[in-house]
């Protein structure tokens, strides 16, 4: 039994050309018959574009400054101010022999290494074995050790400092005479970040090198010509390449992550091949429909063009949204999107058309290679396909809703947090450091806890109410199992009583001059402010360490610590990433809100219909949340993490790739809806049946569709043999998320509900009869 339908009479059918209120006038006309102005100018972009793509990298941040307003960005600010030589930033050179520590080899190693390192600039002071008697810097078996290296500056130009210090270290081991006998490696935050930037430029140039060939593959057998295939290609380089001249420019003045580089890289190829894709293809059909080379290229902008521009701005929708998130990454990364885009976007509709205008029928050439592959055109399989789900409708939404559930339903399990492990590349050189470090205990040393106690003005932090306020602290702290040790002015030395302490501390002059380099990094001049640090057992993961920060939190602010007229902050990059993933999931519903309502809008505009956004927006949601479970199953269950290079499972997500994957799949995923119901929509402008016009769209798209998700898949699925983990988080939910899309969601969901709805799709934009529909 059909659906009842909207009163109302069939509307007359239309000429093609009067049907998309097409002429060579115009924007498509101006850009068609201004080409060879458009070419130019576009070339002298390219031309303008290529230096700073070339030297993005440099202005690039790892870590981009995190939560203005957050307690551990407070702590961070208040350490700066209240000490001279903060340790905000510092090298851990780790040196690993086949000698006892105390053979002279050895020592004599270790003075040569700690010499280079103090005669560098930017080094305020170096701690080792050999200046410190500190257990905690020696393995079991004395044969792996650590020398610290603290900066003057801040971890940002720290960073660049990375290359130089190595340079200085490795050729202070050659020096020695015994290079062969030792491995000496740079890590530490700055150099994790070094590292990080590094292999995230290498990673997403290797993916580019991987995805482009599969990718001409595919268009080779979309368009069955090689002029055809090499335009998306083309177009999508073109891009690329003015998003990252755009983000050099940008990060000259503001802060901008190196996570950008893959965003645009993946994204930037996805889309301006997609869009490409979409716009070749119609401009062969408008030849094949008799027009000229000019009129089928202003047919084209007006139809596939505006296609592309109702998608590329859903797209961009999606990334501005991320500005809701007051987090320079992520707002990076939006920028970045918007960039490649938009690029995309005015490259397909106005470069693209202009040089169609001029290739004309050269576009297929070869032809004996479209008779060769003609069968991958043939429509007939997917006419079959969109005749039987006009049949049988309910059945292929009850069928593809159950997949749709099966998938997603890991979802229900999802954590957010840290990563158990994976976190850092492991085949860079601050990776080989984080081992040996891990080997003899001491990756704790790395990203302790930092708690910062400030009291009173006119007070001291040593005197004796604070120093049992302190041990109070310190006590309740170390009495959880994954606390490894803690430093401190009341940690100074083990077994010492408060009494000994606040004899020792009478006279801060003197203890200062015993322990330079100790209060210089734990207690400020004015004796106000001291910092806790908290050390973690290796055996804690990054997961476990975020509950370590929230306890410490709470011990410090209870009333039972003794320092409630005192300030308390509590920092460190587990704390940082504490306060970031509680912010970004506060922010999230706001996020998903505005890309909602957005989205919603801009296709009730575009269709003038209430169902179509409805629907487009809740099978986005299916998506979405089907690339959501599988990240759940694969990674943090660790199901088949092998395969991505992973040593089993990360046991929770990390928070930012919930939000950027939401961000972009929800806009590339309306590209597919967008793409499909335009041709369909153009059928039903001409039939005035919906059952007709959606087999015709169905039958007409979906090799395209097929053909641009194959891409999209390429490309993302590169990113996720990433050796960064959150790009492989974001090109595995990003690749999986497009496959859910262009198959069972576009293929299937979204045609079986069009039948379903018949006229009431598109109310209250059409007033249809009431007259049932055959198909």
């Amino acid at each position: 039994m059909p659906m009842s339908r909207p009163s109302g009479g069939h509307p007359a059918p239309r000429r093609s050309g009067e049907a998309a209120g097409l002429r060579t006038g115009g924007i498509p006309g101006a850009i068609v018959r201004l080409r060879f102005l458009v070419i130019v100018f576009w070339l002298l972009a390219l031309a303008a574009a290529v230096p700073g793509a070339m030297h993005v990298s440099d202005v690039l941040e790892v870590q981009g400054g995190g939560l203005r307003n957050a307690e551990s960005q407070l702590a961070e600010r208040q350490l700066r101010r209240e000490f001279e030589r903060p340790v905000d930033a510092f090298f851990a050179v780790t040196v690993k022999g086949n000698v006892p520590l105390d053979s002279p080899a050895y020592a004599a190693l270790l003075d040569t290494l700690a010499a280079a390192a103090t005669a560098e600039p930017y080094i305020t002071r170096v701690v080792s074995i050999r200046s410190v008697a500190d257990s905690a810097l020696v393995s079991r078996d004395r044969r792996t050790t650590f020398l610290v290296a603290a900066v003057a500056i801040d971890s940002t130009d720290a960073t660049v400092r990375v290359p130089m210090f190595r340079r200085a270290v490795h050729a202070a081991v050659v020096r020695s005479g015994n290079a062969d006998r030792f491995e000496v490696n740079v890590t530490g935050g700055p150099a994790l970040d070094f590292d990080v930037r590094t292999v995230s430029k290498a990673d997403a140039e290797r993916s580019e090198a991987r995805a482009l060939p599969l990718s001409a593959v595919v268009l080779v057998l979309a368009f069955g010509a090689l002029v055809a295939a090499a335009l998306p290609i083309l177009i999508g380089v073109f891009a690329i390449t003015c998003a990252y001249a755009l983000v050099h420019l940008t990060g000259s003045f503001y802060p901008m992550s190196v996570f950008v580089l893959n965003i645009v890289s993946m994204v930037g190829l996805g889309v301006g091949i997609d869009y490409s894709l979409l716009v070749v293809t119609r401009f062969r059909e408008e030849l094949n429909r008799g027009l000229g080379a000019r009129e089928a290229a202003a047919r084209t902008i007006a139809t596939a063009g505006l296609a592309v521009v109702t998608s590329g701005l859903t797209v961009v929708v999606g990334f501005a949204a991320l500005f809701v998130v007051p987090l320079n990454e992520t707002r990076s990364v939006a920028l970045g999107g918007l960039f490649v885009v938009g690029g995309a976007v005015l490259l397909a509709v106005t470069l693209l058309p202009a040089v169609l205008s001029l290739l004309g029928r050269s576009l297929d050439l070869p032809k004996w290679l479209a008779r060769r592959l003609a069968w991958y055109h043939a429509p007939t399989a997917w006419e079959r396909w969109a005749r039987w789900l006009a049949h049988h409708p309910y059945r292929a939404i009850v069928i593809g809703g159950v997949l749709v559930a099966a998938i997603t339903w890991p979802l229900a399990g999802i954590k957010i947090g840290l990563p158990r492990a994976g976190w850092f590349p492991s085949a860079t050189e601050s990776g080989a450091g984080v081992r040996a470090l891990e080997e003899m205990g001491a990756r704790g040393a790395l990203q302790p806890i930092r708690v910062m106690v400030q009291v009173p003005a006119g007070q001291r932090v040593v005197s004796g109410r604070y120093l049992r306020a302190l041990r109070r602290l310190s006590d309740s702290v170390r009495a959880d199992p994954r606390v490894s040790s803690i430093r401190s002015v009341v940690d100074l030395r083990p077994g010492t009583s408060l009494l000994q302490y606040s004899i020792m501390y009478s006279d801060l002059a003197a203890t200062r001059t015993r322990s330079p380099d100790f209060f210089a990094a734990y207690l400020s001049p004015d004796a106000r402010t001291t910092v806790v640090d908290v050390l973690l057992e290796d055996s804690t993961s990054f997961t476990s360490t975020m509950a370590v920060v929230r306890r410490v939190r709470s011990i410090a602010n209870g009333s039972g610590a003794g320092l409630d007229s005192a300030r308390v902050l509590v920092g460190g990059f587990a704390a940082a990433s504490v306060d970031l993933q509680d912010e970004l999931l506060r922010r999230f519903p706001l996020l998903v809100g505005v890309v909602l309502l957005a989205t919603g809008v801009m296709l009730f505009v575009a269709f003038r219909s209430i169902l179509v956004p409805i629907k487009a927006m809740v099978m986005n949601c299916l998506s979405v949340g089907g690339a959501f479970g599988l990240i759940v199953l694969v990674f943090q269950h660790g199901v088949g993490a092998r395969v991505f290079g992973l040593d089993g499972p990360t046991e929770a997500v990390y928070v930012v790739v919930p939000v950027l994957v939401f961000a972009t799949v929800f806009g590339l995923s309306m590209d597919y809806e967008v793409f499909l119901l335009s041709r369909i929509k153009e059928s039903f402008d001409r039939t005035g049946r919906n059952d007709q016009a959606t087999m015709e769209g169905l039958s007409a798209t979906a090799s395209t569709i097929t053909s641009a998700a194959a891409i999209m898949l390429i490309v993302f699925g590169a990113a996720s043999f990433s050796r960064v983990l959150a790009v492989q988080l974001m090109g595995f939910g990003l690749a999986v998320a497009v496959f859910l899309d262009a198959t069972l969601i576009r293929m299937v969901l979204v045609p079986a509900i069009m039948h379903v709805a018949g006229r009431w799709t598109w109310w209250p934009g059409v007033r249809a009869a009431d007259e049932s529909e055959t198909p």
